[in-house]
């Protein structure tokens, strides 16, 4: 199903640098994609693949931080995956697939980044969206291995694999990451300082040898709990969702 305009909405990104459609009823982009591309450590000239890209907002902000990528994103629902090129236009090449089931385009392949925003839940899990797009964005039948083992394939030698997951699938994520790709780093995502992290970021890299790093984490509120209307983004936080700053793994 298309969405006539008066479906849609426009949203800024970063401070207004990027703007992209999206459904008013459906799934919506907020912090995962924005959080996802600055974790992705391209630079100019490399090869990005987004699995489950949605309406294109992680390319959309990779692209405003690096420029000179080769773009690329396969999403399975049609309706978004239009969305997705309607808003990168010709920055990035958009294919409507399964990921378990790549065109051969995209099979024959590789890339020096592959970053993904899995669905949160298998079927089954959590509580089920009364919005056939936001429930398939939030509970897929493909578990994370099958992401994992996707990503493996079509990275080239060294390339990274970026990925921002709910905490409490980190085991399952770990377990698939293990005999495939390796110097994993994971950077904890909590909502304000001396919370349990409900988010997390990983990168691991095909071939890497280097040990396990664990980094402090994103803290993304300041102060202790809401106090008012606005969005209290603690600084760090605040410069990656509205100046479109990187989230480097060296720091």
């Amino acid at each position: 199903m298309a969405w006539d305009d008066d479906q849609l909405t426009h949203d800024a990104f970063l401070g207004g640098r990027v703007h992209a459609w999206q459904p008013r009823a459906g799934y919506r982009a907020a912090t995962d994609p924005v959080l996802l591309a600055a974790a992705t450590e391209a630079t100019p000239g490399q090869s990005v693949l987004e699995l489950g890209c949605g309406a294109g907002v992680a390319l959309l902000c990779l692209s405003a931080r690096v420029p000179g990528l080769s773009l690329a994103g396969v999403e399975r629902q049609e309706d978004y995956a239009d969305l997705a090129r309607r808003n990168l236009g010709a920055q990035a090449g958009i294919e409507t697939a399964d990921l378990a089931d790549l065109p051969a385009s995209m099979r024959q392949q590789t890339y020096h980044h592959v970053i993904a925003n899995p669905p949160y839940y298998p079927l089954g899990g959590g509580t089920a969206a009364s919005n056939p797009g936001r429930e398939a964005a939030l509970r897929t039948e493909t578990p994370l291995e099958t992401w994992v083992d996707v990503a493996a394939r079509r990275l080239a030698p060294k390339g990274w694999l970026t990925m921002i997951q709910l905490a409490e699938r980190l085991p399952e994520i770990m377990a698939a990451l293990h005999p495939r790709l390796g110097s994993i780093a994971l950077r904890p995502i909590a909502g304000r300082d001396g919370r349990h992290a409900g988010r997390v970021l990983i990168r691991a890299r095909k071939g890497g040898r280097s040990p396990f790093v664990l980094l402090p984490p994103l803290v993304m509120h300041e102060g202790l709990s809401h106090t008012d209307d606005g969005d209290s983004y603690a600084p760090r936080a605040s410069a990656i969702l509205r100046d479109g700053a990187a989230l480097p793994w060296d720091e």
